[in-house]
């Protein structure tokens, strides 16, 4: 569940980055991603992609791992979207 919350959040980023540079399509979307937990529940890189493929066509997505610290939160920040 919270991942289809942040994928929406990632999704919707994307699609108003995309619409505020006139680009009609999206290629790519990359995010980092380090150790996060939502409700003493961990995000799953695979779930996470599998939410936003569900939400908009991107031809590639790319989730690379980060070491760091467990953050614990009760609101997401989007790290890192690149589009090309």
């Amino acid at each position: 569940m919270h991942d289809f919350h942040l994928a929406n959040q990632i999704a919707k980023i994307a699609k108003e980055h995309a619409k505020k540079h006139g680009l009609s399509k999206i290629k790519k979307i990359v995010i980092e991603l380090g150790d996060a937990v939502q409700r003493g529940e961990a995000i799953k890189p695979e779930s996470l992609e599998y939410n936003i493929k569900l939400l908009m066509p991107v031809e590639k997505l790319e989730i690379k791992k980060i070491k760091g610290v467990i953050f614990h939160f009760d609101f997401y920040i989007l790290h890192y979207i690149c589009m090309t």
